[in-house]
C-alpha cells in the first residue's frame, strides 16, 4: 500500500474531507428541513411523527454510513461514525417496527437515540481533534445531542406537543452546526491544496 495517505495525519483528514464535505452538508441540511417541519407543524399525530422522525433517522443513518465507509482508508475514527450510523439506522427501524409507541415510549427511544449518537459524535470529534482536524462542529452537535436526549430521559412526559419543539430546535441547531462543520471542513482542505 505505498503511496497511501498516513492515517492519523491531518493530510490524510484533509484529502477525506475533500470527498466528504458534502455528505456532512447533506446530513445538515436533512436536519434543518426536519427541524423545520417540526416547528411548522407541532400539532403531529404520535403515528405521523414516528414515521418523519423513522424515515428521518434512516437517511441520516445511511448518510453517515457513506461518511464512515469513504472515510475508513485514512480516518482511524471511521468505526466509530459507523457505529453511530449503525444506531441511527437501527432506531428508526424500531420505530418501524413497534409504529404504535406512545408518546412517551416514544420520547425514551428518542432519547436514548440522541444519547448514544451524541457519545459517538463526541468520541469522533475527539478522534479528529487528535488528528488535526475540524473537530469543533461535530463536537457542538454531539454534545447538543447528548444535553438532548438526557433531558427527554429525565423528562419523557413533556407531552407531545413539548417533544416536537423540542425536536425542532435540536434539529435545527444540530444541523446548522453541519452545515458550518461542511464548509469549514471544505474550506480547510482548499486552503491545504487538497481539494
Amino acid at each position: 500500500m505505498t503511496g497511501s495517505p498516513t492515517v492519523g495525519t491531518n493530510e490524510a483528514i484533509l484529502r477525506i474531507a475533500k470527498d466528504v464535505w458534502w455528505v456532512l452538508l447533506v446530513r445538515g441540511i436533512l436536519a434543518i428541513a426536519f427541524g423545520i417541519v417540526a416547528l411548522v407543524w407541532p400539532h403531529v399525530t404520535v403515528q405521523v411523527l414516528i414515521v418523519v422522525v423513522g424515515v428521518f433517522w434512516i437517511v441520516d443513518g445511511l448518510v453517515s454510513a457513506v461518511r464512515a465507509i469513504q472515510a475508513r482508508k485514512v480516518v482511524t475514527s471511521w468505526v466509530w461514525w459507523l457505529a453511530g450510523a449503525l444506531v441511527s439506522v437501527i432506531a428508526g427501524v424500531v420505530l418501524f417496527v413497534w409504529p404504535d409507541l406512545t408518546a412517551l415510549a416514544f420520547a425514551y427511544v428518542m432519547g436514548f437515540w440522541a444519547i448514544l449518537v451524541g457519545i459517538l459524535e463526541i468520541i469522533g470529534a475527539f478522534q479528529v481533534m487528535a488528528n488535526g482536524g475540524q473537530w469543533i462542529g461535530v463536537m457542538v452537535a454531539g454534545v447538543l445531542s447528548l444535553l438532548f436526549g438526557l433531558f427527554l430521559v429525565i423528562w419523557p412526559g413533556s407531552g407531545i406537543t413539548g417533544l416536537m419543539w423540542l425536536v425542532g430546535i435540536f434539529a435545527l441547531l444540530f444541523g446548522v452546526f453541519f452545515v458550518v462543520g461542511a464548509f469549514q471542513v471544505r474550506s480547510a482542505a482548499k486552503r491545504a491544496g487538497v481539494a
